[in-house]
């Protein structure tokens, strides 16, 4: 159960994703991980022919369309891809280099297949598409050290706020 897992991770209460309103925030973070892709759409089973669960699309398509900015991490930029792929957005999914350090590389093409422009990132860069105020950090696409993801995350929340107006 997605919300018994996330109130346990808060600590407290959770709402249901569907009573998120453009009027109840500023800004949204979908923080990615094998989550975002089975929970938050079919990905992880689907690859290329993805859908995304309605409420996520609902609060992509809303946030972007109140020009209120968004992050996403790690694989959850798919999600963007997925639902803004006529926007054109850029997004980072990290990197086409060493397989070893890159194993999740293969998302980059499922991305640009939706119409997203992808560019290559390192685990503490992030991809900022001010046009449709969205940032993006690979996270753990990259198999990297704890502080190395945080530091992109970091990153991304900071470009964030600084969309926030």
């Amino acid at each position: 159960n997605v919300l018994a897992e996330a109130a346990r991770i808060a600590r407290g209460q959770v709402k249901d994703l569907s009573e998120l309103t453009t009027d109840a925030a500023d800004a949204v973070v979908f923080p990615g991980g094998f989550g975002a892709a089975k929970n938050l759409s079919s990905f992880a089973s689907k690859g290329g022919e993805m859908t995304v669960i309605p409420e996520v699309e609902k609060v992509i398509s809303g946030f972007h369309g109140a020009g209120k900015p968004q992050a996403f991490c790690c694989i959850a930029p798919i999600l963007a891809a997925k639902v803004l792929g006529d926007k054109k957005p850029t997004l980072t999914l990290g990197s086409t280099g060493a397989a070893e350090q890159w194993p999740y590389q293969g998302a980059i093409d499922v991305a640009k297949g939706f119409g997203a422009n992808m560019e290559e990132k390192s685990v503490s860069e992030v991809c900022k598409d001010e046009v449709n105020k969205i940032v993006t950090t690979p996270a753990y696409m990259y198999e990297g050290k704890f502080h190395e993801i945080q530091d992109g995350v970091g990153n991304m929340i900071a470009e964030l706020l600084k969309l926030v107006k």
